[in-house]
């Protein structure tokens, strides 16, 4: 079973936006899609990025380095499915946001 750990409360993150949290010793970006919470690595691969302070529609985030764009419920970029960011575990308990690595 995964540790989960608290990040956030739901309400610091707004919907359609995303924010970076230390996990344990890794960044990690918390995203709120229409209420519905995903984490994913914050490390762009392209050129390290950081893809919690990138644009998000729906449930794709685009770094706002170079614009690669990732599916934040799994991690995979939209454009080449062999490039892909880790994807973790998000659980809300009350109004906190809990991801587990």
């Amino acid at each position: 079973m995964a540790d989960f750990m608290k990040v956030a409360r739901t309400s610091d993150i707004p919907p359609g936006s995303g924010k970076t949290f230390e996990v344990g010793d890794k960044p990690i970006a918390v995203f709120n899609c229409d209420g519905t919470f995903y984490a994913i690595d914050d490390t762009c691969p392209h050129q390290g990025g950081p893809l919690g302070e990138g644009e998000v529609v729906g449930t794709v985030v685009t770094c706002p380095w170079h614009e690669w764009s990732y599916d934040v419920r799994s991690g995979v970029n939209t454009d080449d499915p062999t490039c892909k960011v880790s994807a973790y575990p998000v659980k809300v308990e009350g109004g906190d946001v809990l991801v587990a690595v």
